[in-house]
């Protein structure tokens, strides 16, 4: 079963509702602002981190639009240096490549060690568009299902005004 097929499994079995748009390969948010993408809502941007020492992970999700800094989200989760994780590490913690992180790569996090921060804003949003693993869709699911799915799942859950 591929990442992505896994990553649809989990939310049919939470039942959780989507719907999934097909494009060609996107590997930045610009590219993802060029498509004719039909969803109603608001595509997000991902941002896998880890600590100075290595030994934390987080997958920051917030509205593509948005910059994060990363002194001041380190000093909102308690820990050192902030930096954006290796391709390696990636790879690793999520079974994910560059340019298809999405929340759903908890899915190939067993361990549960994948800290996910969820942007306070996102709240607002009909629907959010991440990628099913994979960056040739995008999948649309509301923000209360994404919150939950995380949940269900159980990494751990933290909810930010990035």
């Amino acid at each position: 079963m591929s990442t992505r097929e896994k990553a649809l499994a989990v939310l049919n079995q939470y039942g959780i509702p989507y719907t999934l748009e097909e494009h060609d390969p996107v590997y930045t948010m610009e590219e993802m602002e060029q498509l004719p993408l039909e969803g109603d809502g608001s595509v997000v941007k991902n941002l896998f981190l880890k600590d100075s020492k290595g030994k934390r992970h987080f997958l920051v999700v917030l509205m593509g639009y948005k910059k994060v800094d990363l002194k001041l989200l380190r000093g909102m989760l308690g820990t050192s240096g902030l930096s954006f994780a290796s391709e390696a590490r990636l790879q690793k913690y999520l079974g994910l490549t560059k340019g298809a992180v999405t929340p759903l790569g908890i899915v190939n996090d067993d361990a549960h060690c994948v800290e996910v921060v969820l942007d306070a804003d996102l709240e607002h949003t009909t629907a959010l568009g991440i990628h099913p693993n994979e960056n040739t869709a995008t999948l649309w699911i509301s923000y209360a299902d994404l919150e939950r799915f995380v949940r269900e799942w159980g990494n751990s859950l933290t909810i930010l005004p990035l």
